[in-house]
């Protein structure tokens, strides 16, 4: 996670995380919503129905904006979007490399 909690790294890539300021009822809602969607997804692709995995890949966007990954961002500050970013080439690329150093032990 970066340092201001925005973004998850996952292969250097990053990605938006859930908004802290929701409720774990509704971020637990939504999550479930999401999930629901994907596995929607998953039964109009093995049907072979297009619509329904237009209809399905509709409510995944909407739960992802729901959880704050999609859509405007969530934080106030006026700090640009950069989900989707290749950290190295941010404002976080002097973490990323430090965090990713085999020397210095981190995770990243």
């Amino acid at each position: 996670m970066t340092p201001d909690g925005r973004y998850l790294v996952v292969r250097g890539r990053l990605w938006r995380r859930t908004r802290p300021d929701l409720a774990p009822a509704q971020r637990d809602a939504f999550v479930a919503a999401l999930m629901d969607a994907r596995r929607a997804v998953k039964a109009g692709r093995a049907a072979g129905d297009p619509d329904a995995v237009a209809a399905a890949r509709r409510a995944v966007d909407a739960a992802k904006r729901s959880l704050g990954e999609r859509g405007p961002v969530w934080w106030e500050d006026g700090a640009p979007d950069l989900n989707r970013h290749m950290a190295r080439t941010t404002s976080y690329a002097a973490w990323f490399a430090q965090a990713t150093d085999p020397g210095t032990g981190a995770a990243g």
